[in-house]
């Protein structure tokens, strides 16, 4: 007979997407001096860029512009992948699921090690019940940024939801181990009902 786990019914929300803030810059690219002769763009000193306008717009929950400044700034090469994940967010939230992925898919094509593209992937997989993908894209978000703690906090539900028992209280051990203990109330409560299971 099947055992049904159930969750705790203050069980916190699970974590909203991450947005992207800026195009990470790769180590080479910090250590070697900015060549001046190349590549280079003129930006007026009080004007900001699409990604910039487009994240300002973001922020004050003007989407609609936002997710047309996303796509100038792409047009524009500016923070390309990082304009495709919060447009990924922006279409997730409006419910274009395939727009979503294909936005996190495109922004993973121009930076394939970006956590929050990843991540958000991950969320958009959970919450469509394919816990095969969701957890891939947790494990490799996990493997980019060890010290994010709510991808294992998310990554420990979608194994539960997975029946993956043994595996989820291991993840949600470690998410404890990244959290202050104010935070474990919800965690103790829902690995003691993994580890009845």
């Amino acid at each position: 007979m099947a055992k049904v786990v159930k969750f705790p019914s203050a069980t916190p929300e699970k974590f909203g997407p991450q947005r992207a803030r800026r195009e990470k810059k790769s180590a080479s690219d910090k250590e070697s001096q900015l060549n001046l002769f190349s590549g280079g763009k003129i930006i007026k000193l009080n004007q900001l860029s699409a990604f910039e306008e487009a994240l300002m717009l973001d922020d004050q929950g003007d989407f609609k512009s936002a997710k047309a400044k996303y796509a100038k700034a792409i047009a524009d090469n500016d923070s390309i992948a990082d304009a495709y994940c919060n447009l990924g967010i922006l279409e997730s939230q409006d419910g274009n699921f395939a727009k979503a992925i294909d936005a996190f898919t495109l922004c993973l094509k121009y930076e394939p090690r970006q956590y929050e593209a990843h991540y958000n992937l991950a969320n958009m997989f959970a919450e469509m019940g394919n816990f095969a993908l969701a957890k891939m894209h947790y494990k490799i978000s996990i493997e980019l940024d060890p010290s994010f703690s709510n991808n294992y906090f998310n990554l420990g539900l979608t194994l539960a939801m997975n029946k993956e028992f043994k595996e989820a209280v291991d993840i949600l051990q470690q998410y404890k181990e990244l959290t202050p203990n104010e935070e474990h109330k919800h965690t103790d409560e829902l690995i003691s009902q993994l580890m009845s299971v």
